[in-house]
């Protein structure tokens, strides 16, 4: 029996080419592939499986999200706007997905852009009162509504048609500067920094146009930002879309399709809007937070425990009173919180 011991490395060697064996005979003998078509359809079934199991989402959106990441990429002109600071370690796998509005900054970032253009007489008044009544809509109901908003934005973009890029992103970078960033939320700019301070990266995602929400996010040092890309050709705007209008599910496509192609951990991303058509977006990251939620948003977070952040008490409370009355009633309020708790 000696004679016919194998060592260790000789059964192992023997047992892998034994196995390499069976398979070739599986699939060159048993199970032979049919033809390429069938294999491409497999392919296809196994992708849609992992993109299924891992992001909850069908691999037709998973492209789709693919298409709006690259086509800001390309916008961009790199994957990031803003490079890490090489003095803060950084957190690879986490990042923070920020809504632009009323999240970001108060009002719709739409509304703004539109009446930046005009301003500039890029139309006439005729072709931004559709614009300006779903804004109307919006300040009334407190709610946004999915048809408006995608009406609205597809209403902007055909604007833009046969414009140059470089011309509409001179007047978007004056549009910010001049109107945008007065209207920031300091909370949720605090939030944001407190991201970047922990080495984590910063995207905004919002249905405007992504060219204006890679400007506010190269003003506040944001890593990036995903928005409704217009098709570019020959360096000029074709009046089409490439991908979602980055709205609702749109934007939860999106962010699966960045998170493959940046690493993240969903797990261990926070995400922040004010709207109750984000909570696509906000249910696939580990934390989500309410930003100036509208109703359902409120009673939604509030049933899922998510924590909730409302900026406008502030705002309002310093329009009624006054920063120094306010400031007074804290120092007091403080005063008395100390002297209670030294008895």
């Amino acid at each position: 029996m000696d004679g016919f011991a194998l060592t260790p490395e000789e059964f192992l060697a023997n047992w892998s080419a034994s196995r390499g064996n069976l398979r070739r005979f599986l699939e060159d003998r048993a199970l032979p592939p049919v033809d390429e078509e069938s294999q491409k359809k497999a392919g296809h079934a196994a992708a849609d499986s992992a993109v299924r199991s891992v992001y909850g989402i069908e691999l037709s959106d998973f492209h789709a999200g693919v298409d709006s990441v690259g086509g800001a990429f390309e916008a961009a002109g790199a994957r990031q706007v803003t490079a890490p600071d090489p003095d803060i370690p950084q957190d690879h796998g986490a990042a923070a997905f920020f809504d632009v509005d009323n999240t970001l900054i108060q009002g719709a970032s739409i509304t703004m852009f539109a009446i930046g253009l005009y301003r500039h007489k890029y139309f006439t008044l005729r072709d931004i009162l559709p614009v300006a009544w779903k804004q109307l809509k919006f300040r009334v109901t407190g709610a946004e509504n999915a048809a408006d908003m995608a009406e609205g934005r597809s209403q902007a973009l055909e604007f833009i048609k046969g414009r140059s890029v470089d011309e509409l992103v001179e007047l978007c970078e004056n549009i910010v500067d001049t109107t945008m960033l007065e209207k920031i939320w300091p909370g949720t700019r605090a939030l944001a920094q407190m991201h970047i301070d922990a080495g984590q990266q910063v995207w905004l995602v919002s249905a405007t146009p992504v060219q204006l929400a890679q400007i506010l996010a190269r003003r506040f040092g944001f890593t990036g930002a995903l928005g409704t890309v217009a098709e570019v050709s020959d360096g000029r705007f074709t009046g089409r879309l490439v991908g979602d209008i980055l709205h609702g599910p749109g934007k939860k496509h999106a962010v699966a399709a960045l998170a493959s192609i940046e690493g993240l951990d969903l797990s261990r991303c926070t995400a922040y809007s004010d709207s109750i058509n984000d909570v696509p977006m906000l249910s696939m990251v580990g934390t989500a937070v309410a930003i100036n939620p509208d109703r359902d948003l409120t009673r939604l977070a509030k049933l899922q425990g998510w924590d909730i952040r409302d900026y406008r008490s502030v705002r309002k409370a310093v329009r009624t009173f006054g920063i120094p009355a306010l400031l007074t009633a804290t120092v007091g309020l403080y005063r008395w919180q100390r002297s209670k708790a030294l008895g």
